[in-house]
């Protein structure tokens, strides 16, 4: 076997023998030890299996950062079933085909949004459904709190004979799961959902032994660096989200080190985080970044255990880099990278980070800069599409043969994922952002699909056509605007009746902030809609109005 041949838990029970009584996770300021988490992951196994749950069956993942993500998701993965996260604000006509098109039977849901999954839950192919609460692991005196005043989210939950409280599974289960036997080169270890070009989001799948490489990759770059068992994570980064998962495994918790988590990211709490349990790394997206730079209360906070700070999700401002190393005085590292292949490049954190430098790429990742017509490479210092592959990363969508033929390409006897990115790389070997794919916006650190965007406006029964780009917008990347076409009888129907409509269907961070209506859309010879046409019909808009 391999050295990354095992289950993605390995390195986890690793720091629990080695770190039994040190905290792994702080949640509502209640600390949970790496052998309490090992406890409840260990419970929660027992319960999936003893519900029926088996291998390779999927367990969706409805939750923000809570310590019941980390236990979920590994006590699925630990009787060989496979995690499914997704985003806790998605709508039911978002949820209904997520839960479908993955194939999941059991789904672990907040009381929150419970009812969402009630609604679908008839028209999915879900067995069963598992509530938790904000506050289901800490002590009752704060449930009671919370509920007295009112303090935290929480929501209506029926009782039925597939539906089950998270927080009951634990006290009746004993930490005993059955031991599963896996291929970790084989058995998938996760599926993520990202935006896809049909207009349905995308299935991205990784082996245990990929996710293994990938958190292996990041350990390697904190060796020297990030300490074992004395640093302190903040979690801001939604842990549905690869990105955190990622960070969180390979530079916290196979390392010893505590995750704080946070459910929501609201910026004084963050910052009041940070000063009380004097938190060491950060990460975030620039949006964020500039959000704590802005706060008015900004001053009243002591930030100055921050020893390291990763940006991700988009591409990070100049300014707001320069802003937050005079202020702090610590540099923001770069993570790039894509679902599909985890983290392409980092910046090494034995330097100073190079000033528009989005960091070298992964020993293990091997990366092309290509012309995106010819796939010809093209010379150094010239930008082009930035094409990567790696022995570890997965070559293929979950059930998508269109979408993975659209977004793979094989060249010289390997599989290569397109990242729609277009980037240049100097003679140093660093790679430097240039653009992206008229297909994707960035917005507050989500990468949203335009497709599936277009796809929910033309489900209207009013409209015949929509195309949707990003327009830049220097505190939140780009913000979403979708240029529609009525049909010619139709009378009467308004953006606010379009964005009502979207909102129905879409999570709040892919609704359009604009709508314009349009009498045609520039088409191809082909009947194609050129987006990329319409994109810099916007971006030379707004330069025109900078000017004036």
């Amino acid at each position: 076997m391999g050295k990354y041949d095992e289950m993605v838990i390995a390195g986890f029970d690793r720091a629990c023998e080695k770190y039994p009584d040190r905290s792994a996770v702080v949640y509502l300021g209640e600390s949970f030890s790496y052998r309490k988490v090992k406890e409840l992951i260990n419970r929660f196994a027992t319960a999936l299996f003893d519900l029926g749950v088996r291998d390779n069956d999927k367990v969706m993942l409805y939750i923000p950062n809570c310590p019941q993500f980390l236990i979920a998701y590994f006590g699925a993965q630990q009787i060989g079933a496979v995690p499914v996260p997704v985003s806790p604000i998605y709508t039911p006509h978002e949820i209904k085909y997520l839960i479908n098109d993955s194939e999941a039977e059991t789904i672990l849901c907040m009381d929150t949004n419970f009812r969402y999954v009630k609604e679908v839950f008839p028209e999915t192919c879900l067995k069963r459904t598992i509530v938790t609460s904000y506050l289901d692991l800490v002590p009752l005196y704060k449930r009671v709190i919370g509920a007295l005043f009112d303090k935290v989210p929480s929501g209506m939950i029926e009782k039925g004979d597939h539906i089950y409280s998270f927080r009951h599974l634990l006290r009746k289960y004993p930490p005993d799961p059955p031991r599963i036997d896996i291929d970790p080169a084989g058995h998938l270890s996760y599926i993520l959902y990202t935006g896809g070009t049909t207009g349905f989001p995308k299935g991205c799948i990784a082996t245990h032994r990929g996710m293994v490489s990938f958190v292996n990759e990041i350990r390697n770059v904190g060796e020297g660096h990030i300490r074992e068992g004395q640093e302190v994570f903040v979690m801001v980064n939604p842990l549905f989200h690869q990105m955190a998962q990622g960070v969180v495994l390979g530079m916290v918790l196979t390392k010893g080190n505590t995750a704080v988590l946070m459910p929501m990211p609201v910026v004084d709490a963050i910052l009041k985080a940070i000063e009380k349990y004097r938190g060491t790394l950060f990460l975030g997206a620039p949006t964020l970044y500039r959000m704590i730079l802005e706060n008015d209360r900004l001053d009243f906070f002591d930030l100055s255990s921050l020893r390291f700070c990763w940006s991700g999700g988009d591409v990070l401002p100049l300014e707001v880099y320069k802003r937050w190393k005079e202020k702090f005085h610590v540099p923001i590292y770069q993570v790039f990278g894509a679902t599909e292949v985890g983290f392409a490049a980092m910046s090494p954190l034995d330097r100073e980070p190079v000033e528009g430098s989005i960091g070298l790429p992964l020993s293990s990742r091997e990366t092309r800069i290509v012309d995106p017509e010819t796939l010809d490479p093209v010379p150094s210092g010239v930008p082009g599409e930035l094409l990567v592959t790696s022995e570890f990363i997965s070559k293929e969508y979950w059930k998508k043969p269109e979408e993975t033929a659209v977004s793979y390409v094989d060249i010289d006897g390997k599989t290569w994922y397109r990242m729609k990115d277009y980037v240049m790389m100097d003679e140093e070997g660093r790679l430097f952002y240039v653009d992206r794919s008229a297909d994707i916006i960035k917005c507050k650190g989500y990468r949203v699909s335009c497709s599936e965007i277009e796809a929910v406006l033309q489900d209207h029964p009013a409209v015949v056509a929509a195309c949707v780009v990003g327009v830049p917008d220097s505190k939140v990347g780009e913000r979403i605007k979708g240029i529609v076409v009525l049909k010619e009888d139709v009378r009467g129907v308004s953006g606010s009746d379009l964005l009502k409509w979207c909102n129905e269907r879409l999570a709040s961070y892919k609704v359009p902030q604009y709508l314009e209506f349009r009498d045609m859309l520039p088409k191809s010879k082909v009947g194609k809609l050129l987006r990329r046409e319409v994109r810099e019909e916007e971006r030379q808009r707004i330069g025109k109005m900078l000017k004036v």
